[in-house]
């Protein structure tokens, strides 16, 4: 194969008109609606809050609260930018396209790279900490960690048989997920707010000793804006099922940013609710209370909501799962599609009445469920600490080819398009996802352990190396098999 063909080939189809057969088989099953409920559930409102919480409070403070709109401002630059790319290029993939029909095949290879990595490590997280919600909400005590990694990988297994069913099926079980989430997080806050509230509103301005002045902005609170950067990621998921949604190129800038703008404002109304109820917030930050919004609810509201509250969080962590696997199994597809991934033809094949990526689906859930047997936990804690890494390098990498492009002065908008807007809210994102990016990988002395605290840093320094490796084996030629669809 001649570079010129090679480099064809990589690239893939050319931007489709986007009917089912452009599509290479995929139906059209997913509307305005849908979509907004699978980025609604990849972003997840109780994930969000719950995943974080406790360790903002330890690590900033109540104060900690204010890192919520900070990052959640950044996010929606970042998806009115997303918004413009998916109008332009609706494909499978997301991220992955984006920054291919930008800057070209390698960049996009890249991309997809660094995206795939993190979701997949992703779902080992979800799962992990879904299992630990499972097992408490069926009255299990004092379970190993085997048997929670046993129990994970049940968890894995139905979000990988729900995605591998189809649509209509993962489509019904994030709606009652939406449903469940509204109901919780809506709940939560406005009870805790009305009826239980302990602290007065002058907390939310409280490093409570973790610094001053100046050093807590520079020191605690540059890393609860870290922290919460784990809260607003996932919305994209929606643009990784491009082709499977109905008019997708004026829907899904609305999914996105829809979905987006509602966890965020969810996450930051219980958070605000659980911080003004909390009975001991020296028991929290001197790491006492491990589990500052269960105690909370508790508190307030009785133990019966204990059980309530456990079953809402494997409702969300599990949702989070399915939607994270719906998503990452597009991108390899797309990418195995263009036949620039090993295994291309079992990779890129769709079976099923509903057009699925089984072979996709199932090499995450492969994975995925290997990590959750290692033994060691802190080399567990190292690969899942990539995941937050891998979201946000596979968001900067599309921002700044959109930046490229619009330096060059060769940016043409879709249908939907954020008009005179455009250039100031890309290089606003730009300048917000490299910060963020940096700010989440920089190395903070918290675990003890150099190679923990290093950890973002390495793990993308050594993924990089096997992803060159990869590209390079792929790329050679004659190393590039067809892609089949029965």
């Amino acid at each position: 194969m001649t570079p010129s063909a090679q480099t064809a080939a990589l690239a893939g189809p050319p931007d489709p008109a986007l009917d089912t057969e452009a599509a290479g088989g995929l139906k059209q099953q997913y509307n305005l609606r849908s979509a907004f409920a699978l980025a609604f559930s990849d972003v997840s409102p109780i994930v969000g809050m719950y995943g974080v919480f406790a360790l903002g409070v330890i690590t900033a403070g109540p104060a900690f609260w204010w890192a919520f709109p900070v990052v959640l401002v950044g996010q929606l630059l970042v998806c009115g930018v997303f918004g413009e790319l998916v109008s332009r290029w609706p494909l499978q993939g997301s991220v992955y396209q984006w920054a291919r029909h930008l800057i070209g095949p390698r960049y996009g290879w890249f991309t997809n790279w660094a995206y795939m990595w993190g979701l997949t490590l992703a779902l080992s997280a979800l799962s992990f900490a879904g299992s630990g919600f499972l097992l408490g909400a069926l009255g299990v005590t004092g379970f190993s960690r085997t048997e929670q990694a046993l129990t994970a990988l049940g968890v894995l297994l139905f979000g990988s048989a729900a995605n591998m069913i189809g649509g209509r099926f993962l489509k019904a079980l994030l709606y009652v997920s939406l449903t469940a989430e509204l109901i919780a997080t809506l709940g939560i806050g406005t009870v805790l707010l009305l009826a239980h509230r302990s602290h007065s509103f002058s907390i939310l301005f409280s490093g409570e000793g973790t610094a001053h002045g100046s050093a807590w902005l520079t020191g605690p609170f540059l890393g609860a804006v870290a922290i919460a950067g784990w809260s607003f990621v996932g919305f994209e998921s929606a643009g990784s099922i491009a082709e499977e949604v109905k008019e997708s190129r004026r829907v899904l800038p609305k999914a996105m940013a829809l979905a987006l703008a509602a966890v965020g404002i969810l996450v930051m109304y219980a958070s605000l609710g659980i911080l003004l109820a909390m009975p001991d917030i020296g028991d929290v930050l001197s790491g006492k209370d491990a589990d500052p919004v269960a105690t909370t609810l508790e508190a307030g509201l009785g133990s019966a909501t204990g059980k309530a509250l456990l079953i809402a969080l494997v409702i969300g962590f599990a949702a989070s799962l399915m939607a994270v696997q719906a998503a990452v199994s597009r991108a390899i597809w797309a990418g195995a599609r263009d036949r620039a991934l090993p295994g291309a033809r079992f990779l890129g094949t769709l079976s099923g009445k509903e057009r699925v990526p089984r072979g996709a689906i199932a090499l995450t859930a492969v994975v995925a469920g290997s990590l959750l047997f290692i033994s060691a936990e802190k080399i567990y804690a190292l690969l899942l600490s990539f995941a937050n890494a891998g979201f946000y390098l596979s968001y900067a990498l599309p921002v700044l080819g959109a930046v490229y492009v619009r330096l060059r002065g060769t940016w043409e908008p879709g249908e939907w398009s954020l008009g005179r807007w455009g250039k100031p809210v890309t290089y606003a994102a730009a300048v917000w996802i490299v910060f963020e990016s940096v700010n989440i990988a920089w190395p903070r002395a918290v675990n003890g352990v150099w190679y923990l605290d290093w950890g973002l840093l390495i793990m993308t320094g050594v993924l990089g190396v096997i992803g060159a490796l990869v590209y390079w084996s792929v790329s050679r030629p004659g190393h590039m098999p067809s892609v089949t669809s029965k």
